[in-house]
């Protein structure tokens, strides 16, 4: 859905929506100060340490890292998307969320969608009806241990072995047929001849986090192949981004504490059987981002799942490195490695629920299965290759965001190593990004200039009116892309509030500086906010300017200046002069 709203509607709904107002319809906040605080409604606590601005109109723990504005509040807080969440402030507001396509309002491509998620849901009926006219499946089904309630639950069905059981049914006018082609339903072949994608196989329907079918498994019934055939990608289907069954845990568990995560459909639906009603399954070899994130917002632990030969391990690893970015404190993700030819199906059938959720609770923490991987080809003895697993491990827990188990794991990586943890960075290449965040780490006390001109701006976006009409970028210092993108971005449209301005900059690569910087303590110069801007401009400005002093100085004496270097060195003198 990203992209489809405008943008300006959603500076509209968060101008409109008062994050304390909502928060407080959910949580009981608490007025301390300017803030409201409570027990963080993210992650289990005594003592409050989540607090509402609504100055900013944003929100943060202190304690897990949770944080954004009304959107990200509703998304965290309901487990839902973002689209969802947007239209649930809107009709809070009697707002009527507007879609496009490219800049233009769409409602035929929405009123398309719709009709697709009405046509999936009665095809889905259609499949579960078909089922008990087919003994053979019923049985197949029994046989692997099903009942007909969990069936039922998950909406299993059956198509029989025809061309044309769908398209006969649901196919009776050109658009119709042409509706079930987009939602991969029907397959068309080079002579234009239409028949149904899915043929006398057990369908399992994928339902997204509404309830509503978007797409169908479908594991043939005989010795057919391919074993599994799974539908398309389609305008209301995007593999990467959903998980089958987590609908359906979210039914059955009104908090999730963990969700396990499994590779297949029958895995799901076993362990649902067996009473482990927290399986979901990836609709895919390895578990993507969008689907991570997913899951963090629906449990703080998850638990990856998978055989223990080299492809499990493989897509273990990647699962893994999706998921460091999102690793904030609070979430947790552990691995456990299946025996040979086991399958969570087949084992909690086999040993049942206790030997499986005994098994869970002996997973692997995600900090032992990184390590352990690192130093399978590598002698632990030798210096040199101490050195290689530093150079490889350092740049992964980079990724990590700051937090308590980013700290953690650099010092059990400093103690497989045997050094101080502030001694790691000298077994790697220094990366391009270190001078980047070098200017946001200064001393005690005041923040550096530039991390305090960024947060001031982040914190209070009125005061760009302050600032000279410039390309901030133009400035030889650390974090001045940083600063010009702030700006920039501030001026793109109405004033925003902090809130506001974070969503706007949501996809920038600097994204996580600016939410860190929202949060950034400013009491030591909030009675002088504008004269502490316009000050530290200043003498960034003055830094600046005496850094290219300094560079053509450099040239002059080596004789490398050009004529217009020394113009220009020329008339840094006399402004120098003119300071003195």
């Amino acid at each position: 859905m990203a992209g489809t709203i405008p943008r300006d509607f959603i500076d509209d709904l968060l101008a409109r929506t008062d994050i304390v107002e909502l928060v407080s319809s959910r949580v009981k906040l608490k007025k301390t100060g300017k803030n409201y605080s409570a027990c963080c409604p993210f992650h289990s606590e005594k003592t409050p340490s989540f607090s509402v601005s609504p100055q900013k109109q944003f929100y943060y723990c202190f304690g897990c890292g949770a944080k954004g504005d009304a959107i990200k509040f509703v998304e965290e807080f309901d487990r839902i998307g973002f689209a969802e969440a947007v239209e649930e402030l809107a009709a809070l507001h009697g707002m009527e969320v507007p879609r496009e396509q490219g800049h233009q309002r769409n409602p035929k491509a929405q009123e398309r969608r719709e009709d697709a998620y009405a046509l999936m849901q009665d095809i889905q009926r259609h499949y579960y009806q078909n089922l008990k006219g087919h003994p053979a499946a019923v049985d197949y089904l029994k046989g692997r241990g099903l009942s007909g309630d969990i069936v039922k639950q998950f909406g299993i069905g059956f198509v029989p072995d025809e061309w044309d059981s769908v398209l006969k049914v649901f196919g009776t006018s050109f658009e119709r047929q042409q509706l079930l082609m987009d939602t991969g339903m029907l397959v068309q072949n080079e002579k234009g001849r239409r028949y149904d994608r899915f043929r006398d196989r057990i369908m399992f329907p994928i339902r997204d986090r509404r309830g509503r079918t978007i797409a169908f498994g479908g594991r043939v019934l005989g010795d057919g192949t391919p074993k599994y055939l799974n539908s398309p990608e389609t305008r209301i289907y995007h593999k990467g981004s959903e998980l089958y069954g987590l609908y359906e845990a979210r039914q059955a568990n009104r908090e999730l504490e963990r969700l396990v995560v499994v590779e297949g459909y029958m895995d799901v639906v076993a362990l649902f059987q067996a009473g482990i009603s927290y399986a979901v399954a990836s609709l895919g070899t390895s578990t993507t981002s969008d689907q991570l994130e997913l899951l963090f917002r629906s449990a703080p632990e998850v638990i990856c799942c998978y055989d223990g030969d080299r492809a499990g391990r493989e897509a273990a690893w990647r699962a893994m490195e999706n998921a460091l970015p999102l690793l904030r404190d609070g979430r947790t993700l552990k691995f456990i490695f299946l025996a040979d030819g086991e399958d969570p199906d087949s084992m909690v059938r086999k040993e049942g629920k206790d030997a499986f959720e005994t098994a869970l609770a002996g997973a692997l923490p995600l900090s032992q299965f990184l390590f352990q991987e690192l130093e399978k080809s590598i002698d632990m003895g030798s210096p040199d290759s101490r050195s290689r697993l530093a150079e490889k491990a350092v740049p992964l827990l980079d990724r990590l965001p700051d937090s308590v188990y980013r700290v953690m794991l650099r010092e059990s990586l400093a103690k497989r190593l045997g050094v101080a943890e502030e001694q790691l960075e000298r077994f790697v290449a220094k990366a391009p990004a270190k001078a980047q965040v070098a200017q946001f780490k200064g001393k005690a006390g005041r923040p550096p200039l530039m991390r305090l001109t960024i947060a001031i701006l982040v914190q209070h976006p009125a005061l760009v009116t302050e600032l000279p009409d410039m390309d901030f970028r133009a400035l030889r210092l650390p974090g001045a892309d940083v600063l010009d993108e702030a700006v920039r971005a501030i001026q793109s449209g109405s004033t925003p509030t902090t809130g506001q301005l974070l969503r706007r900059l949501e996809n920038s690569q600097h994204a996580p500086i600016f939410t860190k910087l929202a949060e950034l303590d400013l009491s030591a110069v909030e009675d002088n906010l504008a004269p502490e801007l316009v000050g530290a401009v200043e003498r960034l400005l003055n830094e600046s300017l005496e850094i290219r002093y300094q560079e053509l100085v450099a040239k002059q004496d080596r004789k490398q200046a050009t004529e217009e270097e020394i113009q220009e060195l020329m008339a840094l003198i006399s402004a120098k002069a003119g300071t003195d």
